[in-house]
Parts: C-alpha cells; structure tokens; sequence
C-alpha cells in the first residue's frame, strides 16, 4: 500500500549508512526526515500503479525524488538564495549546522539520489524494463533545463519591473514544475505505460505543476506561517514574480481551479483508476500548508 510511512522507511533505510561522516549524516537527516507532504514519491508511485505497474520497483526513483527535493529545499533556504530561517516548522538546515554544512548536505543528497537510482536499478530493470528511462526524467527535471534553470530565473528576476507573464511561466514551469511532472511521468514509464498513457500523465504533470505554484503564492499572502511550517510574506519582501503578485489574487484563485480542471481532464482515460490524482487536484486547491 502505497503511504506515507512506507516511504519514510525506504528514506530512513537508504540513510543507514555506515561509510557517511557522522556529522554529514545528521544534516542530511535533519531535513530528509523531517516530515513533509511527500509529495513528489507519491506521485511517482501512483502513476506507476495507476498504468498498471509494479511499484515496488519504482521505489528508488521515488526515494530519488524526495531526495532531490530536500537538496533544494536546503539550497533554496540559504541565505544567498531565498534566505528563510524557518522550514516545516523548525530551524532551517543552515541555522542548526551552519552555511558550509547546510551547502554540502544539500550536495550529498543530490548526488545520493542518483547513486540510489543507478545501484538499484540492475535490481528492478526486470520488473521495469524502461527503469533508466524513467531515470533520465528525474535528471532532466531537476537539471539545467529544469528546476535549477527556474531557481536561476527566479532570483535574476527578483525587483524586475519589466517581469511579464512569460517571465513567470518559465520560472515556475521549471523550478516547481519540472520536477513535479518528471514524477509522474517517471512513475509511468517505470510502469511500461505506453506513449499516450506517458503523454497523459505529462500534461497532468504541467497543469497540476502549475496549480501547486499558484496555490505555493496565494498561500505566502493568505497563509497561517504555523501551519504553511515556513515564513510567509517574503515573496513581497523580495519582490519576487508571483501569480497574486502579477494577476492579483482573485484572478490567481480563478487560474487555480482551471490548472486543476485541466489536470483532472488530462487523466479522463485512466477512469477511476485516477481517483488519487483527481482527489490530490481538488484538495490542492484548498491547501493550507
């Protein structure tokens, strides 16, 4: 079954390494098992079963994900990106370990995700026969192309009066979206979906991507920061592009619920075999944290 703590324990098991340097080791747990929303593994895994696959063996690409995400929570966080004492209701990775080990805890989780995908994979490749294709996904969409390229974009457009909505979609489609869309579409593919199922769960991926974004910006303007885990209202202060910022915040709820009619559209095939994904659209739109 597909939960919650069954993907903590796969993080805590890949984290049972005896050759890491005690010290690294703890700043990488620190924030890879805080807790969380998860999101991203889950996504992975319930395409992969929505297709009709075996998830077991989408279980390191999933871990991968959570990962990756983590390194760039930790990176996000520093004072030289978006600099936020505060994630998921404690002390920011920086305030508990410093800059320095913050910098490398985040770098080891990145390249542990890859290291994870690539020794497992011999192990799943026969119940996952396009396994390192689903890989390459995960790695283009946290790359350059992807979820660093809109990281890039979104600092060098912080105070940008001529920032436009092209400008926005490119940040978010890549530093929020990419990494989200190559979730499902590395669940899929993990699962031997065929290419209209693949290009289903992609479009899903980009309007679903989008509507987590929209709802990320309305809730740093209209959020509780005990319950979003995190300090709100510093995309104002950096006067960083965001759907409210750009479109107001009426007009961002209205492109919220089209995103997620969009995305719920983009699965009609999959019938009630999409009932997560669907239910994850609608309480995504009322999300508090």
């Amino acid at each position: 079954m597909i939960n919650l703590e069954q993907i903590t324990s796969v993080l805590e098991a890949y984290m049972r390494r005896e050759d890491l340097p005690a010290a690294l080791c703890e700043a990488m747990k620190y924030s890879l098992l805080a807790g969380g929303k998860r999101l991203r593994p889950m996504l992975c895994l319930y395409a992969c079963e929505m297709v009709g696959g075996d998830t077991e063996a989408a279980l390191p690409l999933a871990a991968a994900l959570e990962m990756i995400h983590t390194y760039s929570l930790i990176h996000d966080d520093l004072p030289c990106m978006d600099d936020d004492d505060f994630r998921r209701g404690r002390p920011s990775n920086h305030k508990v370990f410093g800059e320095a080990n913050a910098l490398l805890a985040g770098d080891a989780l990145l390249t542990y995700a890859f290291e994870v995908i690539l020794s497992e994979g011999p192990r799943h490749i026969g119940k996952a026969p396009r396994y390192y294709e689903a890989a390459a996904e995960i790695a283009h969409g946290a790359g350059v192309s992807g979820m660093v390229a809109g990281q890039w974009a979104d600092l060098a457009n912080e105070k940008n009066p001529c920032a436009d909505a092209e400008t926005l979609t490119y940040i978010h489609a890549r530093k929020t979206g990419a990494l989200i869309t190559a979730a499902v579409v590395a669940g899929g593919i993990a699962g031997n979906a065929d290419p209209e199922s693949v290009g289903a769960l992609r479009r899903f991926g980009v309007h679903y991507g989008v509507l987590f974004q929209i709802t990320d910006d309305l809730l740093d303007v209209l959020g509780d920061s005990k319950t979003v885990g995190k300090t709100l209202g510093k995309d104002a202060a950096h006067q960083k592009l965001t759907y409210p910022a750009l479109y107001g915040i009426e007009t961002a709820k209205r492109m919220a619920q089209e995103e997620a009619r969009f995305a719920k559209e983009a699965l009609r095939q999959f019938g009630d075999r999409a009932t997560w994904f669907l239910t994850l659209a609608d309480q995504t739109l009322t999300r508090t944290f």
